[in-house]
């Protein structure tokens, strides 16, 4: 049995780049194969999985008798039809009945809007799945020169029409409303429970991936009740009224329809759970394509630098070719469910025809019960094809939503539901006692241990240790970002874990080591996180002693100008975050490196004071700005 050479997957791939995700690659092979499931996690391990899959050629472009390998192998029990298995957690699949529950508690608050779309829906199916009984009552009665009855049923015909007409409106606005109030609480509820994890959720999770779930998974759902729901339930409602008809019309030849509609389902059965599992694998393998196509273009000087591009567009092709894979058995399963359907529809038609013509010619029924039963069975394989129809589509919905509600699950972290201790006045007294910490993912490499040091109010200190040694952890620990392995952080004599982390964040002051700005005006940036009642002599007097007031009215807009990260360089970047965490008033001021960016000039003038007057005393920095001098000339 051939199998592929790991390093290939992981070199050629670059599958470290995509956590969590199982990535499928199929072998190019004509001997029965095993596939491959490479499931990097976090802590560099990998993890290979094996499924014994069918024989085949999997390039897409290659010609498709080539990517089925044999001709029997395409059948519908072939191996050709085997799809990877994604889930090494163990997870269940969200159960139909279990997803729609949740969606409705979504949009329950809209009950008036849900009772008048499934009330305008009734009305209109009963309308429409009347008007080939009155219709063939007109003809007939037209034919047999009838003109009261005649005038009665055009009359009720006209009736039906405008009832269908304006219910149908009805029902279409209504679901449309309904529709866009689930895909924007699903939004709002999954993009809360994200927002709301521990800092170690977000080590642990891409931020395509993510956002892929927001987007397109969510879209995804778009169709359920504004388009697979109504026309279920729409269906249904004629399907009933079709066989309703029919046996009325004569018992025996009803269940000969329902016989063709019985086979339709059991194949549906089959046909709906791999288009469900393929939806899933497919909204797997689009959210790892576009974890990789963010990450290089968020990258792209990195990847123009160093000459990567090809390398990286072999890695997005790579996800391509396997959601490709994945999409040539979703399009054949759906062209073997087309041709099943059709050929059964078209046999039912010639059926109906033979049989009911038979029993006209032994006068057992009339022409118009013909008419009737032709009409009706058309009617009933109609709504069964789409009921079917709509049904896969639903399955395929809730099995990309999968991930949606398992992320809607996860509870927000504690630090959000406990509530703490405000002390009345933060003085900024410190205290690490005997902490060690170790990251999540890499339980076995200790970053601190057994640290004790302590901090006094109004005292400024500098945390000084090789690359890696944990001088941003210490700080991240500090700003309650992680939580210690074992010992203990004080803060005016009180455990960090007791205090009330938002109102104790309120009186913080933080400068990252590479600080981010958002995609706003610089204002908003340097207020960013202050009360709403800060005035602009405030947000200039900050970011005058960031030194970076000059460069700020420079700009064409000044304040207003909106942040680019190509306009600004990453000491301007720099300044207005040093301007951000002034501007807050701190009791206790975090500096992760926060003047790495900023020239000398600028870094001093920001500690300590004007260079002219610092060039006079001839002190250290006099000395260093003299020796980088010396350096550039």
């Amino acid at each position: 049995m051939m199998s592929p050479d790991p390093n290939f997957l992981h070199s050629t791939l670059g599958l470290s780049q995509i956590p969590r995700w199982n990535i499928f690659f199929p072998c190019n092979s004509t001997k029965s194969q095993t596939h491959h499931f490479s499931s990097l996690t976090h802590s560099g391990r990998s993890e290979i999985f094996r499924v014994s899959g069918p024989e085949t050629r999997s390039q897409v472009g290659f010609p498709f008798a080539k990517r089925v390998g044999s001709s029997t192998s395409i059948l519908p029990s072939g191996s050709w039809w085997a799809l990877p298995e994604l889930r090494e957690d163990g997870a269940e699949p969200t159960a139909a009945m279990l997803a729609l529950r949740r969606m409705w508690e979504l949009v329950a608050d809209e009950r008036l809007v849900a009772f008048v779309a499934a009330g305008s829906l009734v009305i209109a199916a009963l309308s429409e799945i009347t008007m080939p009984s009155i219709l063939a009552a007109s003809i007939f009665s037209a034919q047999s020169g009838e003109t009261v009855a005649f005038s009665r049923n055009a009359l009720f015909l006209l009736v039906l029409c405008l009832t269908s007409g304006i219910c149908s409106g009805l029902r279409s606005g209504c679901f449309g409303i309904l529709n866009v109030t689930l895909v924007k609480r699903l939004r709002e509820n999954l993009y809360t429970a994200i927002l709301f994890q521990d800092i170690s959720y977000f080590d642990k999770e891409r931020v395509g991936d993510l956002t892929s779930r927001l987007a397109a998974d969510c879209q995804r759902l778009s169709h359920v009740i504004g388009n697979d729901l109504q026309l279920i339930l729409r269906n249904s409602c004629q399907g009933t009224g079709a066989i309703i008809n029919l046996m009325a019309l004569s018992w025996p030849l009803a269940l000969s329809a329902l016989v063709i509609c019985s086979i339709l389902s059991a194949i549906f059965l089959v046909y709906g759970q791999y288009q469900r599992k393929a939806a899933k694998l497919i909204q797997d393998f689009t959210a790892c394509a576009n974890d990789v196509a963010q990450e290089t273009l968020s990258s792209i000087r990195i990847v123009r630098a160093y000459g990567t591009g090809k390398k990286e567009f072999g890695r997005y092709k790579q996800l391509l070719q396997s959601l490709a894979f994945i999409n040539v058995r979703e399009s054949v399963a759906s062209g073997f469910w087309n041709l099943i359907f059709n050929t059964l529809y078209r046999s039912t038609q010639i059926f109906a025809v033979v049989l009911v013509g038979m029993s006209v010619l032994r006068c057992h029924v009339t022409v118009e019960q013909l008419t009737k039963y032709v009409l009706y069975c058309e009617w009933l394989i109609y709504a069964t094809w789409r009921v079917t129809n709509s049904l896969t589509s639903l399955l395929q919905s809730i099995g990309a939503s999968e991930q949606i509600f398992q992320l809607m699950n996860l509870l927000p972290s504690d630090q959000f539901l406990a509530k703490g201790v405000k002390l009345e006045r933060l003085v900024g007294h410190i205290q690490f006692a005997n902490v060690s910490f170790h990251y999540p993912a890499r339980s076995m490499m200790p970053v601190l241990e057994c640290l004790k040091f302590s901090i006094e109010a109004n005292q400024v200190i500098a945390i000084v240790g090789l690359s890696g040694s944990g001088k941003s952890t210490l700080l991240n620990l500090l700003l309650r970002l992680y939580e210690p392995s074992s010992g203990q952080i004080y803060i005016d004599g009180f455990p960090l874990n007791e205090l009330d982390i938002r109102w104790l964040r309120e009186h913080i002051g933080y400068v990252a080591q590479e600080p981010h700005l958002f995609h706003m005006d610089i204002k908003s940036n340097i207020k960013y996180g202050c009360p709403t009642n800060i005035k602009q002599a405030d947000i200039e007097r900050a970011a005058k002693k960031a030194n970076a007031h000059d460069f700020i009215s420079s700009l064409p807009n000044g304040y207003e100008t909106l942040v680019d990260d190509n306009a600004l360089s990453g000491g301007q970047k720099q300044r207005i975050a040093i301007a951000r965490a002034i501007l807050r008033d701190p009791v206790i001021m975090i500096l992760d490196e926060a003047t790495s960016a900023l020239d000398s000039e600028s870094e001093h003038y920001i500690k300590m004071g004007d260079h002219e007057e610092l060039m006079r005393n001839d002190g250290l920095y006099a000395k260093l700005t003299k020796i980088q001098a010396d350096i550039l000339t």
